[in-house]
């Protein structure tokens, strides 16, 4: 990737590694732009279609703006939600979504966390696509610090989200999560915690 060009940097993660902590502090570092939820306002501003198919879904469960996992959890993998209203609702979501991410992207050098960037800028010419993994026990135990649970609910937590985004992943690029020929970079951050793997990152992006 080239730093002095117009670029994209995208991380997927495993729940429970700090990707999302360490998406935010490369763009503060790199004083760009940090493409996250904020993406799902810019597309219900865009395209009337999926904000009519976002209040739809949030009428059946409020906590999906919050993260996209609960969604994908409760409503793919049950036998209620049928393929029709998947058909129209979540790839329309997708595909919107990847639109308002490409278009911010052609303006301005961005770092996107999650959202399949990694495969939305496959062929970017400047991207830099970044996997965080660590183990299950690591990760376990960062949630039930994080959120005040017990090990049981944290694992818990750690399966669920797991499940969740490899079934999204799958679902809209046919990829598997975690091959690593995904991503030019994969990094344990139990071997380097949060602030190490930004300056890790960092060291590589310069």
């Amino acid at each position: 990737m080239n730093r002095e060009e117009q670029f994209v940097i995208t991380i997927s993660r495993q729940f429970g590694t700090g990707g999302h902590e360490i998406g935010a502090e490369l763009a503060r570092r790199l004083n760009v732009k940090l493409l996250d939820k904020q993406i799902l306002n810019e597309v219900a501003k865009r395209t009337h279609v999926v904000e009519e198919a976002m209040e739809k879904i949030e009428t059946r469960n409020p906590l999906w703006r919050d993260d996209f996992t609960d969604f994908y959890r409760n409503y793919m993998s049950k036998a209620e939600y049928d393929g029709a209203e998947h058909s129209q609702t979540s790839h329309a979501l997708f595909n919107a979504q990847a639109e308002a991410i490409r278009s911010i992207a052609a303006k301005e050098s961005c770092v996107i966390v999650g959202r399949c960037g990694f495969h939305i800028f496959a062929d970017h010419p400047n991207a830099l696509k970044i996997f965080i993994h660590s183990s299950a026990e690591c990760r376990k135990h960062r949630i039930a610090e994080r959120y005040g649970l017990d090990l049981r609910d944290a694992a818990a937590m750690v399966v669920d989200n797991d499940y969740s985004r490899e079934l999204y992943t799958k679902t809209f690029t046919g990829k598997d999560w975690t091959d690593a020929r995904n991503y030019d970079i994969a990094i344990d951050v139990r071997k380097f915690g949060v602030n190490g793997a930004v300056d890790f990152l960092m060291k590589c992006i310069e």
